[in-house]
């Protein structure tokens, strides 16, 4: 490039014996962790957010990451918005014993997720993930169909990392309309996301919606104050609808149980594998601890009936033992959210959910949500009588004079332990 007359005059200037050229300097790279300035070339589709106090939180979050990645080497990653974030770093005292990585950022969407999971997750190589992510996309009103289609990307990510890490994945809570979060489109687009996992046995879905849903649909004030984040309240309850499912999948510890039955009463489930029962009129399981399909496991002491994957597919599991003379029947159960299994009593069935969400025994005093219930059914003269903690659930449901117990698979997981029976005279 030929100098101009006015290069050539300040190049005089300061004393330069040859002509100066001068040239714009190179623009700086971009920083690989913020916010990309556009969106070509980005997977997925729909928003992401650029808003200033939104760029600065997300480079600041993911530079604080980038130097935990061997210190974070295969944790319980909960993945997510400010939800997630809302945990804060204090979330491994929430599940004392696991190692645990948060990985949310306030406002983040579905796309902001799948671009950064190749840099601020899959490097860490998690034990599993707990993941939350939807609400972001609709108050920038995405469409359905896009907010579900990033989702089966992220999906297909993580199984593409690693096929055999359990993916907890949680409904999108309830907020409000007010919110530009109505409660009619967080259950189409949590529907969106069930329909797309018939064939992903990596994921399991917990049903926090309807844990925290009141009876418009909405959030409540008392667990969510601003009806979007929710409070210490809310964060523990959570919590306790994560456990059990973090358990099955040994995720995090589980207590052991050192139960002894009463004096006269005989085990029916022996807490280490399925002996002595069947599964839909196959073959015994003898020792097996898992069925093929995988709807009943053997689970820290606990026959678990695990969440399906498709709705209204029933799947029951049996004694091999007949029992024909009057007795009485005693479990526990631990039921995940709005879970509904059940109990065969000589082919009868009998409800047992989370009933205090699922029904039918809405009204239960003694209930505990998200945790061990006792089931007592006295079964005299062709009549079965049950108790939930000692509140009746039926009084005299007819019964056949002789068949085997089951156990129902419908929706949701539910724990049974402690499954004993005493024969009466």
């Amino acid at each position: 490039m030929k100098p101009t007359p006015v290069l050539l005059v300040f190049a005089a200037f300061l004393g330069f014996a040859s002509p100066l050229v001068l040239r714009a300097a190179e623009p700086a790279a971009p920083n690989p962790l913020a916010i990309p300035a556009t969106d070509d070339g980005l997977p997925g589709a729909g928003p992401i957010r650029r808003y200033e106090w939104f760029q600065k939180l997300w480079l600041e979050r993911r530079t604080a990451w980038a130097a935990r990645v061997q210190q974070d080497q295969g944790a319980l990653v909960f993945l997510g918005d400010s939800i997630t974030q809302g945990w804060t770093d204090t979330i491994g005292g929430m599940f004392p014993g696991t190692k645990v990585a948060n990985r949310g950022i306030s406002g983040d969407t579905t796309r902001g997720v799948l671009i950064r999971l190749q840099q601020d997750v899959l490097p860490l190589n998690p034990r599993g993930i707990v993941l939350l992510i939807g609400t972001n996309d609709l108050e920038e009103q995405a469409e359905l169909e896009t907010i579900a289609a990033n989702l089966e990307l992220i999906l297909a990510a993580l199984k593409q990392h690693n096929p055999s890490m359990p993916v907890i994945l949680c409904n999108v809570f309830p907020s409000s309309a007010t919110k530009k979060r109505p409660a009619a489109k967080i259950r189409a687009l949590n529907q969106l996301f069930f329909a797309g996992l018939a064939d992903e046995p990596q994921v399991t879905v917990l049903d926090t919606y309807a844990l925290f849903a009141n009876p418009l649909g909405d959030a409540n004030a008392e667990e969510f104050p601003d009806l979007l984040h929710p409070n210490g309240v809310g964060y523990a309850r959570w919590e306790r609808a994560l456990r059990p499912v973090l358990e099955t999948a040994a995720l995090v510890p589980s207590w052991p149980d050192d139960f002894t039955p009463e004096p006269g009463f005989t085990t029916l489930f022996n807490g280490r594998d399925f002996s002595g029962w069947t599964y839909s009129e196959t073959p015994a399981l003898g020792g097996k601890t898992e069925t093929t399909d995988g709807r009943f496991v053997v689970r820290n002491g606990r026959l678990v009936v695990t969440p399906a994957r498709v709705l209204r597919v029933y799947k029951r599991v049996v004694t091999e033992r007949v029992f024909a003379k009057d007795f009485v029947l005693k479990l526990e159960f631990r039921a995940s959210p709005n879970a509904d299994s059940g109990i065969y009593v000589r082919g009868p069935q009998l409800q047992c959910r989370d009933f205090l969400i699922a029904g039918p025994y809405m009204a239960l005093k003694h209930y505990r949500p998200l945790d061990w219930n006792e089931i007592v059914i006295t079964v005299k003269g062709g009549v079965a009588h049950s108790t939930c903690n000692g509140e009746v659930l039926i009084d005299a449901m007819p019964i056949p004079a002789s068949g085997p117990i089951g156990l129902e698979s419908d929706h949701g997981q539910m724990e049974y332990r402690r499954i004993r029976v005493q024969e009466l005279p």
